[in-house]
């Protein structure tokens, strides 16, 4: 499976998905870059989600918070003091590791395990670091990202990259309740970027330092969190659908009292089967009225909510499903990646959805060393491009048999070739399928129809 995940990579370079972030400078470990058919990925995933979650409801509002932060917002959320993950040094490099990933690599479960725990079992085992040296003691480390605001730097001028996009979402509820008047239950929403200086970045796009959220605040009353928890439960269920995620791959995982975060009632971490193991995907988790209250606290402003109905005043409590944008994108291209034999030959293509594939359609000139296949070529192509913005590709680019590998390789569904029976016969256009390589001829219109009724 570790061989799929390098065959992964290598496709995200060669086809401009995914780049490793300041490669030219030696790279930056943690962070990597999205080329073009890798932003078109991302958007086509971050679309679908905000459709489903943002467009199709009546109850949800967009926001778009400021990545920077009052430093009190992340103290009173608890960041400050316990944002942090288990580290352990190697004695002699001083190169530092996760703990909890040590203890994963030598067979152990380190799940339910406190810092503490996790010490003794390394030293009982007699872990060493990759290296082969000992290991010091375990401890907390911290992982915001820190920064001073403005020309002085005191203790007033410490300002955080935030490590999540929630926070920003509930120190504007007052302003989304005072500008929209929106009545229980309702939601915010936001997709946008979140920054950890994680100890050991690994596994590609999977855990990174810079990475980007798809998050929700569904604010309710207590009494009707078992409900909302159901039904986001199963919309995210659906949104793995949306993606076109294989069903037999998402797993639930009930996180265990001891694992769950501390304001956290329920929890269910929804894991995919990834080329490196079973890992988390997405979270629902329900939340309480930890953070209204805390930050009622935090800036002595009342975050409460007036039901003018029942005339009664409470904080609201919250459901959050959380989604990683870049595990999302790794879980698709890993589910997509395929390798077969077509026409006697080893080929590798994705199988991605006609919903996220970066492009619909293909179209190319049998011969692009001749005017009239060209002309027809663009004319179609001009056609296409009005009906799926974005999503249309025109590609001359070597002999047709290499042009269909290509689009086979960055996901393509179909290609669409004009050859001379097109302008001599008026036969239509042949239409291509890429999951089996058949061709067949239609007109162009009934190949903007068929296209159409397969996305």
């Amino acid at each position: 499976m570790e061989n799929k995940m390098e065959k992964i990579i290598s496709l995200c370079k060669r086809r401009g998905f995914v780049f490793q972030g300041s490669e030219i400078y030696g790279g930056l470990a943690g962070t990597w870059d999205y080329g073009p058919l890798g932003v078109a990925l991302k958007n086509n995933i971050q679309n679908l989600w905000w459709k489903r979650f943002v467009l199709d409801r009546e109850d949800m509002y967009g926001m778009d918070a400021a990545i920077l932060m009052n430093q009190n917002v992340w103290k009173s959320s608890g960041h400050v003091a316990g944002f942090s993950d288990p580290l352990v040094e190697d004695l002699k490099t001083k190169k530092r590791y996760r703990a909890d990933h040590l203890l994963e690599d030598a067979g152990v479960d380190p799940k339910g395990m406190k810092f503490p725990d996790m010490d003794k079992v390394i030293k009982e085992k007699g872990l060493k670091s990759p290296e082969g040296n000992p290991l010091g003691e375990v401890r907390q480390f911290n992982m915001m990202l820190q920064t001073s605001i403005g020309a002085i730097q005191d203790d007033s001028s410490v300002s955080y990259l935030r490590p999540e996009t929630a926070g920003g979402m509930f120190v504007n509820f007052k302003n989304v309740l005072d500008s929209l008047h929106p009545k229980l239950p309702f939601g915010m929403a936001q997709i946008g970027k979140a920054f950890r200086n994680e100890i050991a970045p690994r596994d590609f796009i999977f855990r990174v330092r810079e990475l980007e959220q798809m998050e929700i605040e569904y604010f309710i009353k207590a009494d009707s969190w078992k409900e909302n928890f159901e039904a986001f439960r199963k919309e995210v269920w659906e949104y793995t659908k949306d993606v076109g995620l294989s069903q037999d791959k998402v797993h639930e995982l009930e996180v265990a009292d001891e694992d769950r975060a501390h304001y956290s009632k329920r929890t269910i971490d929804f894991e995919f089967d990834f080329p490196f193991g079973k890992k988390e995907l997405y979270g629902l988790a329900y939340r309480t009225d930890f953070d209204l209250k805390a930050h009622t606290v935090g800036s002595t402003v009342d975050l409460s909510y007036f039901d003018e109905e029942t005339k009664e005043r409470y904080v609201p409590h919250v459901i959050e499903p959380s989604f990683g944008v870049g595990r999302t994108l790794l879980a698709v291209l890993s589910d997509a990646y395929t390798e077969d034999n077509l026409g006697g030959e080893v080929r590798t293509f994705l199988k991605l959805s006609p919903k996220v594939a970066p492009f619909l359609v293909a179209v190319s000139p049998l011969l692009k060393n001749k005017p009239e296949l060209m002309t027809k070529a663009r004319e179609v192509y001009n056609a296409m491009r009005k009906v799926f913005p974005g999503r249309v590709i025109f590609d001359d680019n070597g002999n047709i048999g290499k042009r269909y590998r290509r689009q086979d390789e960055i996901g393509t569904p179909y290609c669409v070739v004009i050859d001379f029976d097109t302008i001599e016969k008026n036969t239509g256009v042949t239409i291509r399928h890429r999951d089996t390589g058949e061709q067949e001829r239609k007109s162009v219109e009934e190949v903007i129809e068929y296209i159409k009724n397969n996305i």
